[in-house]
Formats: C-alpha cells, structure tokens, sequence
C-alpha cells in the first residue's frame, strides 16, 4: 500500500465534506469545482455516461433539489492508490439525514459512493464519481440469480 493512504483518505474525505456541506445547504456547486475538465459520471438517474464538466453539471442541475440535509454520515472509506501516487479510488457509504417534523431526524437517503481521483500540478481533482443507493429494495426484490 502506498505510504501515505492515510493522509490521501484524510484529504479526499476533507474535500468530500466540503463539497458535500454545501450541497446538503443547497449549493450543489461545490462537487463542479472538484471535477476534472474531462469527468466520467455515473448515478441512479442516469441512463449514459456523461462526460466532461460540462455534461455532468447539466445532468446534476435538472435534478438538483435542496435536500435540507441536517447530517451525514461518511462511512467504512476506503482508497486504493496506483503506485506512482497520482491516481486513486475511494470509495465509502455516505447517509444523509433530515429533520423530522416530530424534532429528531431521519435518513434520506443511503449512498454508495466511489471517485476516482487524479493528481495534476498539486491538486487532487475527481476524474470519474459514481453514486448508487444502498441495497435499493427494487433492485434486491427483481434480482435474479
């Protein structure tokens, strides 16, 4: 394993937060800064690879809708680091909770979560993110074997 995949999961997960914060505050534009020019994207509502910045913030803002997340939970991450440390996968479980009308909360929505980061002139960018629900109930009912 490379020397420093605990400060890499550190710093990709710092950026996560981040971009993700704002998202859950209703700015989904912080994932757009975090991108590569030449991104690869994939979520539950896609139905082709979007490619290029420009493709994936198109296909995010007609679907984009302030969730009023309160809290998440970035779970069980993981990287994966190519030898010459300029290419890494994480991967993790991201939950999302909102407010209840009772005063506690609830979860929103579970996440498997997988990016792709590249390393360019200092700056870790994502160049491939894929998102899907966890264990999504249709899914596991239709399964076959």
């Amino acid at each position: 394993m490379y020397a420093d995949a605990n400060k890499i999961t550190e710093t990709f997960l710092s950026i996560e937060r981040s971009a993700n914060d704002r998202w859950n505050k209703g700015d989904c534009t912080g994932y757009f800064e975090i991108y590569r020019d030449d991104i690869t994207y994939f979520d539950s509502a896609t139905e082709k690879l979007p490619v290029g910045r420009s493709a994936v913030e198109s296909h995010i803002r007609a679907l984009y809708k302030n969730p009023n997340i309160i809290r998440s939970e970035y779970l069980n991450p993981e990287v994966a680091i190519s030898d010459d440390g300029n290419l890494a996968v994480l991967g993790y479980n991201l939950r999302n909770f909102i407010a209840e009308d009772a005063g506690g909360e609830k979860l929103l929505t579970h996440w498997d979560c997988t990016e792709i980061y590249r390393l360019h002139d200092g700056q870790w960018r994502i160049a491939h993110s894929h998102w899907s629900f966890v264990r999504n109930p249709a899914i596991i009912q239709n399964a076959t074997i």
